[in-house]
């Protein structure tokens, strides 16, 4: 029996007709596979399953999903994720720390910064009109200063309003979307926030996790039914490690309420 194999045209055009063709009738298909997005175990032969193709700069990764799940996709990924990302299907050490609500992922990535700040993110959700959204809270290590300035201080917020995001004045209204940033969940796990890139070309990463970090399975979901997560951002010492959502709702609300968090609502890229 043909396995039931979702292949979208841009999959198609970048694996090529033949690749493809062999994909639908059996020939390369797997007989099994965990989805890439909520890793449960999956059978082509009985279920509809999506093709996902992770690219990077260089090389390529397909993988699985249930249909159900995600729609057949490609995913645009760096050469160090999709690395990451082959550990993860080959059931390799990735080395990520859980990130549940409230809870801090380990290891930020290094933010271009005279004061070489990096930024922390937190995971989380948000309650806005009885429902819950995902969202993720970033706040740097120190001040982030405009590139080429040598004053004392703290353009982390201006330099985000320059890109789009806008100022929260109250948490229970969700942000307005920005244009051309994403937030990149790869095999159930959170890689990256990604910014434009330049000239309009390939989009590249703000924010990327030195590990693929794990997310909980409330808020996979809800970022998977929305394809949305809420992005706050405020400067150092604002919100803090918080160890529950109510404790991470209170600051935020503190935090809009003094003009100190920004946001943007921004689609999921991938699983």
């Amino acid at each position: 029996m043909s396995p039931m194999l979702d292949v979208s045209d841009d999959v198609r055009a970048e694996i090529g007709e033949e690749e493809a063709a062999r994909l639908i009738a059996g020939d390369s298909a797997p007989g099994s596979y965990d989805c890439t997005s909520c890793r449960a175990p999956g059978d082509p032969e009985q279920e509809r399953t999506s093709t996902v193709l992770f690219l990077g700069e260089e090389t390529a990764v397909l993988a699985f999903a249930h249909a159900t799940c995600i729609p057949s996709q490609i995913v645009p990924v760096s050469e160090e994720q999709l690395k990451d990302a082959v550990r993860t299907i080959t059931g390799g050490q990735d080395g990520g720390a859980p990130a549940p609500a409230g809870a801090p992922p380990a290891g930020p990535a290094p933010v271009s910064a005279p004061r070489q700040a990096v930024l922390g993110v937190t995971c989380g959700q948000v309650l806005i009109d009885d429902q819950l959204h995902p969202a993720l809270v970033v706040e740097p290590t120190a001040p982030i200063t405009r590139p080429g300035s040598d004053g004392p201080g703290d353009d982390f917020l201006p330099l985000l309003i320059e890109q789009g995001f806008m100022p929260v004045n109250d948490v229970a209204r969700a942000p307005a979307p920005v244009g051309g940033w994403s937030v990149l969940l790869a095999m159930g796990r959170l890689h990256a926030i990604l910014q434009p890139g330049p000239a309009g070309g390939q989009p590249t990463s703000w924010w990327q996790a030195h590990q693929p970090l794990p997310v909980t399975d409330d808020w996979r979901t809800a970022a998977n039914r929305s394809r949305t997560v809420h992005v706050y951002a405020a400067p150092v010492g604002t919100i803090g490690q918080q160890p529950r959502e109510d404790l991470l709702r209170d600051a935020l609300e503190k935090a809009a309420a003094g003009g100190l968090l920004v946001a943007a609502a921004m689609p999921l890229a991938g699983t």
